[in-house]
């Protein structure tokens, strides 16, 4: 159920299933550039078999969300929204922050929201009114005032309440590339936004790699990935549940156990067999199972090392001193540590947000969070005083560097006294 792989299969399998989608996803998104709703509803019926009137959810749709979702559920969505709104505002700077740096030199960071922002919402397999919570309040939180939330349509009733509850200011009936391409190039009823965000599958993703020259998006988000840094001490049960709850995501979503342990790894196999048979998703998990393995490693050194290299997506560290391995640990999108975090807690009541960067992303992205939202302009207020403090290195380097109006505008301030 698990084979032995190599870092460099998991890399070329993430690599080889973005170039087998891309030129669908060019061609979709040309048909959105040329049709616009015309196009979007075109595609609706041919991938999701749905024909569409209005491409735009309704006050009255939501209303109806309301009343036909299981009132238990709306309350517990209301209450994971409340900790991710905790979590999240723990991240937003002051709108400005000025010190002064020295006798007339003051600087300064201010915080801006974007305008407008598009959060893609995934559908089809399964319902995510946790990825509508995570995408619509962590915007919200920066202070955003424009959410467009696109999700593949007939849109689960939970995820019209929870994209309500999150703040999402207009929904669109869209999946797939074809709503990425609808928030990037914009539609008779869609405007353009500033940057999308939001995971999805393999042509989500790759829509969004291509339309990044015309709008900034988060980081590649999707398929699914897990990896367990694991010793003898970890209970092979739990992990086999974690690879379990990741895969049944989508049958591209792999995981991979790093362990010095053989024996756990016999354990973990064992346990796979006897869970899966307990499945609801069983044709989804043998898909991903099949892009799943385990590494064996010497020690648990090597392990972080090979952690690094994989850059997973969601990292679940279970050894005997996890916190002591921790600084070990540099690429991850969302590290989970102690045999009783599940990763499935930070997918939905933590608090934490579940967009995180996967296919090797964790090497340079962070997971969704308000600064994703932000843009930071500089401020300087220099008086009379700070201009001579400075003036004699912004002159000198100046006409070094050969730019004499530069040197200038500042001397002819020095002199007016």
């Amino acid at each position: 159920m698990l084979r032995a792989i190599t870092v460099n299969e998991w890399h070329e399998l993430k690599h080889a299933d973005a170039t087998r989608v891309k030129e669908a996803v060019n061609s979709i998104i040309e048909e959105v550039r040329r049709g616009g709703d015309s196009a979007i509803r075109s595609l609706s019926k041919k991938f999701d078999r749905i024909d569409l009137d209005s491409i735009i959810v309704t006050v009255d749709e939501i209303e109806e969300a309301y009343q036909s979702a299981d009132p238990h559920v709306i309350e517990q969505l209301i209450e994971a929204s409340a900790r991710i709104t905790a979590f999240h505002e723990l991240e937003r700077p002051k709108d400005l922050i000025l010190n002064e740096m020295e006798h007339g030199v003051i600087l300064g960071v201010k915080s801006t929201p974007l305008e407008r922002i598009g959060a893609y919402i995934p559908g089809g397999r399964a319902a995510y009114p946790s990825t509508a919570l995570m995408c619509t309040i962590a915007a919200k939180v920066a202070g955003v005032s424009e959410i467009c939330c696109c999700t593949p349509p007939p849109i689960n009733p939970l995820t019209l309440v929870a994209l309500d509850i999150g703040g999402a200011t207009e929904i669109i009936k869209a999946g797939g590339a074809q709503a990425i391409a609808a928030m990037a190039l914009g539609t008779e009823s869609v405007r353009p936004v500033q940057k999308i965000v939001g995971p999805g599958n393999l042509y989500v993703t790759a829509a969004k790699a291509i339309l990044r020259d015309k709008v900034e998006i988060d980081f590649p988000a999707g398929p699914s990935e897990l990896a367990v840094l694991a010793d003898s001490t970890a209970n092979p049960d739990f992990i086999a549940s974690d690879i379990l709850a990741q895969a049944e995501h989508d049958p591209n979503a792999a995981c991979v156990l790093v362990t010095n342990n053989e024996k756990l790894i016999e354990k973990v196999i064992f346990s796979l067999k006897n869970q899966f048979g307990e499945s609801q998703r069983q044709e989804i998990l043998k898909g991903a199972l099949l892009r799943s393995g385990y590494i064996l490693v010497h020690d648990i050194h090597e392990g972080a090392n090979v952690i690094n290299s994989l850059a997973p997506e969601h990292l679940s560290l279970v050894t005997v001193d996890p916190l002591s391995n921790l600084p070990f640990i540099k690429n991850a999108g969302t590290i989970c540590i102690g045999p009783y975090s599940a990763v499935a807690c930070g997918d939905y009541a933590s608090g934490t947000n579940h967009v995180l960067p996967t296919a090797g992303g964790a090497k340079i992205y962070s997971g969704l969070n308000v600064a994703h939202f932000l843009k930071t302009s500089s401020v300087q207020i220099i008086s009379r005083e700070g201009l001579e403090e400075i003036g004699d290195i912004v002159e000198i380097i100046a006409n070094a560097e050969g730019l004499n109006a530069h040197a200038n505008s500042v001397r002819i301030r020095r002199k007016n006294k």
